[in-house]
Formats: structure tokens, sequence, C-alpha cells
């Protein structure tokens, strides 16, 4: 029996809101439209679960709204193993009762309010905590002139950063779950990946690699030129020998060539990608989050694509190097997610490194996805 879980994210900067889809079994992609002026992107990361010869594909959705994050005041966070802890200064702000103070917890957001000469003023909001919460146990009291918050998490073995989940927190927290495991970036774009790739590995201080540079440096030519020598194939070729020795590589983001020439394009070359996550830059030309989820749904079932086997899908409608940064948060909050489904995920891919020959991993894997879309940097989502 097969189970894939889905879960589709459409991130807005606008003024317009955020979609996101929540789709059991789940599966992510983040979805952009671009002009040119913007653009967009989904992202996904895919878990499947493979036993015996049947599939099962269904979609549950469910609803919730999502807002960028808001902190009219300095905080101080700590973490405290089983629970989290927020102080904020109160300062001048004349609490004359608890009544005034207003403290609404739900699984992934926060929001915390006082009243103040008759006007709520937000002091915190954020529906992207850092991973969620246990709100029915949520715990605040006023000590000196702060207010302070404990939060109980669900999962106490996960260190949180900071309370809300952002580039800075995913990229300090993505190491306690990443365990070093190395991370291949694939798609048509050889441009985007590299530069994908490179902002990854400076965010969480891993080495970036990219096998363009290596398979030129090897063949003293150009890609190009190779390929008009001999043929894409050769190509291919060379660069699955490559992604066989970074395979045994950690703490490494490898991006692979795009296109025909691209290793990561023909399914029979995939056996050494399995030695980490793999995040599918995946272009489109989907409007909108229904034709985003549909092309999901199309990649999923069919798998004609060697792509699909990726881990994590982000799909982008056109491209812009300014949003290099939110395309690579939007992978590294779907690998999150990916081995919070499973936490021996880490440990899977090294034995997989280690072995010889190198198994499909894949059928192991808890696949999920996550679809985001994004646009000038700032995030809102509608949980459906």
């Amino acid at each position: 029996m097969s189970t894939i879980t889905a879960s589709l994210c459409f991130l807005s900067g606008n003024k317009n809101p955020i979609k996101t889809l929540n789709l059991s079994p789940s599966n992510s992609i983040s979805m952009s439209n671009s002009n040119s002026n913007s653009v967009r992107s989904w992202s996904s990361h895919v878990v499947k679960t493979s036993s015996f010869n049947s599939n099962r594909l269904s979609f549950n959705c469910k609803s919730a709204s999502t807002i960028p994050f808001v902190s009219s005041k300095n905080y101080e966070f700590s973490d405290g193993s089983s629970e989290v802890e927020l102080r904020l200064q109160l300062g001048a702000q004349d609490i004359q009762s608890y009544k005034d103070i207003s403290v609404d917890a739900n699984d992934n957001s926060l929001k915390i309010r006082i009243r103040r000469y008759g006007s709520l003023i937000t002091l915190i909001e954020t529906d992207h905590l850092f991973e969620k919460i246990k709100p029915a146990e949520t715990i605040w009291y006023i000590d000196d002139d702060q207010l302070v918050v404990n939060l109980k998490k669900q999962d106490p073995d996960l260190k949180w950063p900071d309370i809300v989940e952002s580039w800075d927190s995913l990229t300090v927290g993505s190491l306690q779950l990443l365990q070093g495991t190395a991370i291949f970036i694939v798609g048509d774009s050889t441009e985007i990946n590299e530069t994908v790739a490179r902002e990854i590995a400076v965010g969480i201080g891993y080495t970036p690699l990219t096998t363009k540079e290596l398979l030129e440096t090897y063949a003293k030519q150009t890609i190009d030129s190779w390929v008009l020598t001999e043929g894409s194939d050769s190509v291919a070729e060379a660069e699955s020998a490559i992604l066989e020795s970074l395979s045994s590589h950690v703490r490494a983001v490898v991006a692979t060539l795009g296109g025909q020439q691209g290793a990561a394009r023909r399914a029979d070359k995939w056996q050494h990608l399995y030695a980490g996550f793999t995040v599918w830059l995946s272009q489109t030309e989907a409007t909108d989050e229904d034709s985003a989820k549909e092309e999901a749904r199309r990649h999923i079932q069919d798998a004609r694509l060697a792509y699909s086997k990726a881990d994590v899908v982000v799909k982008l409608q056109g491209w812009d190097s300014d949003q290099t940064k939110s395309v690579a948060q939007a992978s590294l909050r779907a690998i999150k997610q990916l081995v919070l489904s499973d936490k021996n995920l880490p440990v899977k891919l090294a034995k997989g490194r280690k072995s010889r020959p190198k198994h499909d991993l894949i059928s192991k894997k808890s696949t999920s996805v996550w679809t985001g879309h994004l646009q000038h940097r700032q995030e809102r989502a509608y949980r459906l």
C-alpha cells in the first residue's frame, strides 16, 4: 500500500491574501505568478511511503488564516525543552488589570494584544510559530514590567531558535534536523538551481557545490560545447559519475545541471541523488492555487517526470533573482516538515550513503509536499 500526503500553500506578497491548502495525503507545492515586477513561486516537499502495490490518494481541505509576523515591541525568547518562553516589555503601557491583556494561541499562531485608553494595541501577531504548540496549556502572567507567555511545544525534542518561523530561524533550526545530510537542487534551469543552492548553503553554513563547474573543470570546456561535440547523453553520464562521488559528501548543497543534459532529468540516474534531500525547482504556467494543486496531483500520480522523485517541489512561474531567498526559505520550510514527519530520514539517508549499490530510499520515505506563493518577500496565507 502506498500513501502520499500533500499540502498546498499559496503565498502572496501583495495586499491580497495568500491561500494555503492542506491536502490529505499531504504534498507541498509553492506557486508564484510573475509579471515584469514580481515572481510567484510554489514550493512543495513530497514524501511517499510505499508497501505492496496499491496507491491511495485523497484530498481533505481545512481552513485557517495566516498573516505576516507583527511585533510592535522588543521581546526576549528562550527554549526550555518542553516549552518556550516569550517575554515582552510592557514599559509604560499603564496596564490597569489582567483584563487589559489578550493572549490568543492556536496550534501555529499567536496573537497578543493589550488595551490602552480604550484601544487595542497588538504586541505580537503571527500565524507562523516555529512549530506547533499545545494551545490549551498556554500560561501567561506579568512579571514586573514584562508580560511572560509560556507555550507548551507539541514536539519537546525540537529546539526552537525563535518564536516565529523565518529565514533566520529556519537556517538555524534546519541544522538539527538535517544532521549533516546533503541537499541536491534539481530542475530544468541550471542558473536557478545554482542561485538557490548557493543561498541555502550560505544560510545554513553548508558548502555550495555545482556539478556544472566541476564538469567544466574536468572537461576543460563549457557544457554547451560538450553537448555540441558529444551529445547530451555524454554529459548526463559524466554528471552521474560526479553525483556518485558527491553522494558521500555531507554538509553540502549541490546544484545540478538543468535541461536534457542533466542527470536528474533521467529516471535511471537518480540512485546517487537518494543520498540526500532533493529539491525540484519546477517552472510552471499555472496562474492560481487550483491550477498548481492539479499540476501537483498529476505529478504525484503519473510520476512520468524523473524530477517527480524529488522530496521537495518548488513551483515557479517566471524567475527573478530578487526572489532567491523566498524560494530558498520555502525549500527549507518544506524540508523541515518532511523531517518532522519522519525524524529517522537523515539516518536512513546516511545508511544509503554507506551502502553499495544504492537502493531507492524514496520508497522508504514519508513524503509530504508544501506549496507556497512567494512575492516581494512578504507572506500571508489562508488554510482551506
